[in-house]
């Protein structure tokens, strides 16, 4: 190989390598994650907005995390500690979230580097939080995961709508009193399920693509405009 090659081919990949950190920076929601190796062991926390807190705040997760919640009695700790084999382990993860009904929204790196990164989860949960009761449940990173892989198959960037995450067993109960739709025994009341819609793309097309993972439950609701997915087996309605 000529001189002219190598210097052409070292431009391409600092071309590459520069790409490559643009994206990632762009994926964690402009918090850029050291490609140094060193683990980070605390949330990336790009934008937490929470409407119900004295207006619109952008708050770091440690300031979040000092303030007084309702906690569910069960233990919180997260349900899975191992990504899904079926995501080729990428090196980060990113999602962001907008909740229909309380007005929260997170965007925020919550896997990096082989580890699923604790601070974020917790604003994971909370945002997805049973949000008629506020009872906070440890939310299923394999849920997570599937929502990033979705979010990839897509090929979109943007949030998430939520219009229901975590649904404690009071509010699961009263809910079946007046719909005949709401299982006993839901996954939203293990913190294994969540209902979305996505801004400029149809319900329709979310469950085509949801169901061409075959990855957990699927379930369609046109009428409600909202797709519903879960970490159980694989079925579809």
């Amino acid at each position: 190989m000529n001189e002219q090659s190598l210097k052409s081919t070292k431009v391409d990949e600092e071309t590459t390598i520069a790409s490559r950190r643009k994206f990632l920076k762009k994926l964690a929601g402009g918090s850029f994650l050291a490609l140094s190796g060193t683990k980070v062991a605390t949330a990336t926390v790009r934008d937490v907005i929470y409407p119900g807190r004295q207006g619109h705040h952008h708050i770091h997760s440690q300031a979040i995390h000092s303030r007084s919640r309702q906690v569910h009695s069960r233990p919180f700790t997260q349900q899975s500690q191992a990504p899904a084999p079926y995501l080729h382990n990428p090196a980060y993860k990113a999602l962001s979230f907008e909740h229909t009904h309380t007005g929260d929204k997170l965007k925020l790196t919550y896997f990096e580097r082989g580890n699923y990164i604790q601070e974020a989860l917790q604003e994971i949960n909370y945002l997805l939080r049973d949000f008629r009761t506020d009872d906070i449940h440890p939310i299923d990173t394999a849920l997570l995961d599937q929502l990033f892989v979705l979010k990839q198959t897509l090929g979109v960037n943007k949030p998430f709508h939520i219009i229901s995450g975590y649904r404690s067993p009071s509010t699961n109960a009263q809910l079946r009193r007046y719909s005949h739709g709401v299982a006993e025994h839901s996954f939203h009341t293990q913190g294994r399920a969540i209902d979305i819609r996505l801004e400029g793309v149809s319900s329709r097309t979310i469950r085509s693509a949801a169901l061409a993972l075959a990855q957990g439950g699927v379930g369609y609701y046109p009428r409600d405009n909202f797709v519903h997915l879960d970490t159980g087996e694989f079925r579809t309605w």
